[in-house]
């Protein structure tokens, strides 16, 4: 009885001693610094680049079109059908493959002859069938487009000089761009006695490349190429960002 009465008073010694030394501790909660409720928030200075970057036309792009006329729909379809074959095999035969030419239109049209007082009368029906050829070898659109005229094409559209793959001059574009974005944060900012800190965002914008047009459409039968001299000069791919820098 004499050691449970012993046991239990050393555990009421221990519980008392421990209750005193957590009584010393100050509460943990008293140090925690309190969050503002006003803290500001970092200004910033938005602005737009822009770049612009040449690069040679490496594809041309062009369409030409046989029209046929006749008193009946099927004639003039079946007189169409023959010319644009042969402008086809002449084509290929000038070096275009079939991936590279594509029919793009196909159209009927009714003839009508107008009378005064008199209803419309239908004399006849026209036929389009239009191609589009495109070339990886600049050099070659002269010769091609002679040859569609020569094997009896009579409508050429616009010859366009593209360059077919954008990205080439992207990484250059775009770090010119940011550089343009950042002269104009710099120039802002020390309009009004600030400076400019590091980009908190950026984002690219899109790509543009306007299409080269050198010839418009016109009456191939009337126009003689001798296969036109194509020089593919350079195009501007424009590049943009937008930044957002802080403002110190």
């Amino acid at each position: 009885m004499a050691n449970k009465f012993s046991s239990l008073t050393r555990i009421s010694t221990a519980a008392r001693f421990f209750a005193a030394v957590l009584a010393l501790l100050p509460p943990v909660l008293s140090y925690a610094e309190p969050v503002s409720a006003t803290t500001p928030f970092a200004e910033t200075l938005s602005v737009s680049g822009l770049a612009k970057v040449k690069l040679t036309p490496d594809r041309a792009v062009f369409t030409i079109s046989v029209e046929t006329s006749a008193k009946t729909a099927g004639e003039a379809v079946q007189q169409n059908n023959g010319k644009i074959e042969q402008v086809i095999a002449a084509l290929k035969k000038a070096g275009a493959t079939e991936q590279e030419i594509q029919t793009t239109n196909f159209s009927i049209f009714p003839q009508q002859e107008f009378t005064e007082n008199r209803r419309p009368r239908v004399v006849g029906y026209q036929v389009s069938n239009s191609l589009t050829v495109t070339r990886a070898t600049v050099s070659d659109a002269g010769k091609l487009l002679q040859a569609a005229v020569d094997a009896g094409a009579n409508q050429a559209g616009g010859l366009s000089l593209v360059v077919s793959d954008l990205s080439r001059g992207r990484e250059e574009g775009l770090q010119r761009a940011f550089q343009d974005a950042k002269a104009k944060a710099e120039t802002l900012a020390k309009a009004a006695g600030r400076t400019v800190g590091r980009a908190l965002s950026i984002s690219e914008g899109i790509m543009s490349a306007p299409p080269s047009p050198l010839l418009g459409r016109t009456m191939a039968a009337e126009a003689k190429f001798a296969e036109v001299p194509v020089s593919p000069g350079t195009e501007e791919i424009s590049f943009t960002v937008s930044v957002t820098f802080e403002l110190r």
